[in-house]
């Protein structure tokens, strides 16, 4: 059966490992959401028989989003594309600093790692058929511990979602510390989203989130100063040898795996590598959750179709 699957983040990274995994299956179509065309990737998917459509997305302007889900949608009702099987958020940043603002005024790590996610799902979430996958690329950084990120990030300081899309949202904005400290907040808010999206999503579909664990070696850090971007790239990579690390090929694999639904997991679930797992303690707040899905779809409601239901699906509070 034919099935369009929907990828940001596909250009680099694990990303670009699950678009080749994904585009080597039977009756797979991808629709790659880049800001550029990754030509030589499309070239060589389509090289080896996949089907590729790129449609550009500026994941820092949420009207680029926005105008990109339509895109998507137009492709899937006049029949030139199948119906969309899947939905992969997997692009992310991280600023070397809290200061960096998009177009929309909106504090970039925030818009890009939580708000254009919720533009994309909301925008196609009618368009997508009975069964499908939608996976949000996490962090397990949100946890705060030596033991998940090395003590190289630091862990979430929760904020009202209206303050962390400001610029300035943590103590000494201009530093890297700030800037990784909206990273790893920005990830933790994906997951209280992600387990307000299954109670809210219609039925028939499905959404987790996906840690691919520490991966060094990717271009995650092409913002951070040049010592960390030699550790990142030159260094860290070694730690993949170890179980400390997870290689960017393996990291790819286990994301398409999480799209394909190779691991049983359930709506609202956290993939952690290959595996459905416990997120951090403090990611499961039902208030915090509630919150967040009301202040992002206040935050996002000009992008959004105006007679959006807010509330779609059933709650199954």
């Amino acid at each position: 059966m034919e099935q369009t699957v929907v990828m940001t983040g596909a250009s680099r990274g694990i990303g670009r490992t699950a678009a080749r995994h994904l585009a080597s299956r039977p009756g797979m179509h991808l629709v790659l959401l880049s800001r550029t065309t990754p030509q030589a990737l499309v070239d060589e998917l389509r090289a080896a028989g996949g089907s590729v459509t790129v449609i550009r997305a500026d994941l820092s302007s949420l009207r680029s989003v926005s105008e990109a889900a339509d895109e998507v949608v137009e492709l899937v009702l006049s029949g030139r594309l199948p119906p969309i099987g899947a939905l992969v958020c997997n692009a992310g940043v991280q600023h070397a600093n809290a200061l960096s603002r998009t177009v929309d005024e909106f504090e970039a790590t925030v818009a890009v790692n939580v708000l254009a996610n919720h533009v994309l799902l909301r925008k196609l979430q009618d368009h997508l058929e009975f069964g499908a996958r939608i996976v949000v690329t996490v962090s397990d950084t949100h946890f705060g511990d030596l033991r998940h990120n090395l003590g190289m990030v630091p862990g979430p300081q929760w904020r009202p979602v209206e303050t962390l899309a400001r610029v300035a949202a943590f103590p000494t904005p201009s530093s890297s510390s700030a800037g990784r400290t909206a990273y790893s907040t920005s990830k933790l808010a994906a997951i209280y989203l992600v387990h307000e999206y299954a109670r809210r999503l219609p039925a028939g579909l499905t959404i987790t989130s996906f840690n691919p664990g520490f991966v060094p070696g990717t271009d995650l850090a092409r913002d951070a100063d040049a010592v960390s971007r030699f550790a990142m790239r030159r260094i860290m990579p070694l730690l993949s040898l170890t179980p400390l690390a997870t290689s960017p090929d393996r990291a790819g694999r286990f994301l398409a795996d999480a799209v394909l639904g190779t691991a049983s997991a359930p709506s609202g679930a956290y993939i952690d590598r290959d595996r459905v797992a416990a997120s951090s303690p403090e990611s499961y707040d039902r208030q915090r959750e509630r919150e967040a899905w009301e202040a992002v779809e206040a935050l996002t409601a000009r992008f959004l179709p105006s007679s959006a239901d807010p509330n779609p699906g059933r709650e199954n509070r």
